[in-house]
């Protein structure tokens, strides 16, 4: 698990997690600056790829602007954009009950889809603060009725600026539990989600390296999809934790700012 910098530095293209990467919340992460700079001196190809489903593109620009990094919308891809591809892949111009940001409702009303609180096609879950007893209470009757779960990501917490806070996953369990069903994740690790970016980024999986700060999600994602795997310490998992894993990640650095050279 010992990193090598240079086989890391030597990669063409980088899918970079967010949270517990770049940033908490809104205190930049130290070296974060750096990173992004030295991806853009190198002239390598980047996508953020975050299994957040709240903010768009165009918002995650925003969101790194204000913090002091100066990226494009065109170097994001988020689980809305791939939960919104995907349903409207399984069924052109359906609808979707949803719990969620703007950032999700958004991307599934370009997709082609339409929001139903009565009888849709889904019931779409992601992260939010629009979670309510009457939300889930609707959700799971719909479940019931018929409408098929989704959560943009399986993420059971993640990092904020003072400590961890519920995901995506936890808020879907009480879902499933009272409706007696599983849900689909289509956020990473799901192949998806990871075949998306590669497409986006246009990069062979031997030219590409994954950094992230999650074990059940960024690095097995990398593991799965045969491109190398950067674990960062300065988010969810601890160097601890990975021992509990049957995976390794293939580098494990204490953050981004180790990785410029």
């Amino acid at each position: 698990m010992k990193a090598d910098l240079s086989v890391i530095r030597s990669k063409r293209a980088f899918i970079i997690d967010m949270d517990g990467v770049i940033y908490h919340g809104n205190r930049l992460l130290r070296g974060a600056a750096e990173f992004v700079g030295w991806l853009a001196a190198e002239g390598k190809a980047f996508l953020f790829l975050t299994n957040s489903s709240e903010r768009s593109p165009a918002e995650l620009s925003q969101k790194l602007a204000r913090l002091g990094i100066e990226v494009g919308a065109d170097h994001f891809y988020t689980s809305a954009l791939a939960t919104a591809t995907f349903l409207a892949a399984q069924v052109p111009g359906g609808s979707a009950y949803v719990i969620g940001e703007p950032g999700l409702i958004s991307a599934l009303y370009d997709a082609g889809f339409t929001m139903n609180n009565v009888n849709p096609d889904y019931v779409v879950v992601g992260e939010g603060r629009g979670y309510s007893l009457e939300a889930l209470d609707r959700a799971v009757r719909l479940v019931r009725n018929g409408a098929r779960l989704i959560g943009t990501n399986p993420d059971l917490n993640g990092p904020s600026e003072d400590s961890i806070v519920p995901a995506c996953g936890a808020l879907v369990s009480p879902i499933e539990l009272a409706a007696e069903c599983k849900a689909y994740f289509v956020g990473k690790p799901n192949p998806l989600m990871m075949r998306n970016a590669m497409k986006k980024l246009g990069a062979k999986r031997e030219e590409t390296a994954i950094v992230g700060d999650r074990m059940d999600t960024d690095i097995v994602a990398g593991v799965e999809s045969e491109i190398e795997t950067v674990l960062v310490l300065s988010g969810v998992t601890r160097a601890g934790d990975i021992g509990r894993f049957a995976y390794r990640p293939r580098h494990v650095l204490e953050g981004v700012f180790e990785i410029p050279g």
